[in-house]
């Protein structure tokens, strides 16, 4: 590489960090939710980390499939941004919020009424009591969590993650206590244990606590007046719904939402299914699966600045500037990917000594770590592929590709390596390919898919950044 390559890899690689560390912090504070819950409930026993898995499973199904469609705002914000159009930006946070009001009833819905995915899971007894407990602690804090997404995305899109992450930080200080408290109990002051139920009910006091936060910075913080944003100002209320941009926001969101949400959902129904296996094997996954998800926060973080950036140099008419950002992301993920996930493959056994002492969920869980370095390189490659893909506003054909690669090849592969066909009752251990029967199946399918998806993406963002790059610097020629 030569000195002026090298100059530049710098030079945009400091542009993403600069962007991405604070949302990297944020978002590691937000899985340390479900990281503090999963270690506190492995050492009550079995039983109350399976309710966790299959309700985690079934929330983050439900919220990120809505999440999806409000982070829409990110890109339509960027654009408006990077044009310096700060009032058209924040109009779009009055909708946002709108939106986010609507989800969330129909998301708490769903959540109030657990059956479908307690029938999938097909758990009994303490297992389903405790999912349902969980479950209907969460459907109280879902509208906090989505309508923190609006101020979430909003932040992002104009620069501004670290007033994001202060309050993700401080939600996590805030979490620990309460979940110790209400999922172990404290005798001395008479409260009895609650174990998964406590955890549900600590995140729902802590969203709530979050978003009062956020309006009250939007308040006070004279940084937000020029975008007109509601409360930020004596009188300034939310605006009416608006039609058209509601329809801007749905046309870019419905996509993305549903994209997530194939993507989301090809990886937590893995839970739902394995716990068809029993206890100890969705314990075990469980501790891979937070473990997965700890590691994907780097090339998440790393994505979500990468996907604001290149909005914003589209939005200020820089082709070029855009099309050298999202090349440079893919590297980036690429080269954190092989050595977060090399690290911890190195460290595997001590890592699982840390979430529990059971040797049987230990050994369960390292059974199916060995999978993670490669699952991992590929998760971080289609993320940043498909955030890009979204700084363009293409969203429905990776709907598609997630669909084929994550459902078909990564689910379906998954159950007929791990189940008998026809009966749903998992293949002996001495079956055919003996090293992916039961959890191990649904990851070495899962690994596959991931795979599958992101060479397709990673064509179909070069495909679309050639052609919307040629447009604009065809256009500009015609303009000057």
């Amino acid at each position: 590489m030569s000195s002026t390559s090298l100059a530049a890899f710098r030079h945009d690689t400091q542009r993403i960090f600069k962007l991405a560390w604070p949302v990297l912090v944020g978002q590691v504070a937000v899985l340390a939710f479900g990281t503090i819950d999963t270690v506190l409930l492995a050492r009550m026993g079995s039983q109350d980390l399976a309710a966790l898995a299959v309700g985690s499973a079934a929330y983050i199904t439900v919220f990120v499939g809505l999440m999806g469609v409000l982070l829409a705002i990110g890109p339509i914000v960027g654009h408006h941004y990077g044009a310096k159009r700060l009032e058209q930006a924040g109009r779009e946070f009055h909708q946002g919020v709108w939106l986010a009001l609507a989800l969330s009833l129909l998301g708490a819905l769903v959540l109030a009424f657990p059956q479908p995915f307690l029938a999938l899971a097909k758990v009994q007894g303490g297992v389903e009591e405790g999912i349902r407990g969980y479950m209907a602690a969460l459907a109280f804090a879902l509208p906090a969590s989505l309508l923190f997404t609006v101020y979430r995305g909003f932040n992002t899109a104009i620069s501004r993650p670290k007033a994001v992450m202060n309050l993700q930080l401080a939600a996590l200080v805030a979490k620990l206590p309460l979940s110790v408290a209400l999922a172990w109990g404290v005798p001395t002051l008479g409260l009895a244990p609650m174990g998964v139920v406590g955890c549900g009910v600590a995140t729902a006091i802590v969203m709530w606590l979050q978003l009062g936060a956020a309006a009250w910075i939007l308040r006070r913080d004279a940084h937000y007046q020029p975008y007109g944003l509601p409360f930020c100002s004596p009188g300034r209320g939310l605006d009416a719904p608006d039609a058209a941009r509601l329809r801007g926001l749905l046309r870019l969101g419905v996509p993305m939402g549903a994209g997530i949400l194939v993507e989301v959902t090809g990886f937590t129904f893995m839970a739902i299914f394995i716990a068809r296996l029993g206890p100890l094997p969705v314990a075990g996954h469980q501790i891979a699966a937070n473990l997965a998800a700890l590691l994907f926060m780097i090339p998440l973080a790393l994505s979500n600045a990468t996907s604001t950036l290149v909005a914003q140099r589209l939005g200020a008419q820089a082709p070029l500037d855009a099309q050298t950002l999202a090349w440079r992301g893919i590297q980036l993920a690429a080269l954190m990917a092989l050595l977060t996930g090399g690290a911890l493959f190195a460290a595997r056994e001590t890592v699982a000594g840390l979430y529990t002492h059971d040797t049987a969920v230990a050994a369960a869980a390292l059974g199916l770590m060995a999978w993670l370095v490669w699952f991992h390189l590929a998760d971080a490659l289609q993320t940043m592929a498909a955030l890009v893909l979204r700084a363009y506003r293409v969203a429905t054909l990776p709907v598609v590709i997630y669909a084929v690669a994550l459902w078909g090849v990564g689910l379906g592969g998954g159950y007929l390596l791990a189940f008998r066909d026809g009966d749903g009752q998992a293949r002996p251990a001495d079956a055919w390919l003996p090293w992916a029967v039961g959890a191990r199946g649904f990851w070495v399918a899962s690994t596959i898919s991931l795979w599958l998806a992101a060479l397709l993406l990673l064509g179909l963002m070069a495909w679309v950044i050639r052609q919307k790059t040629r447009e604009a610097l065809a256009e500009a020629a015609r303009a000057g």
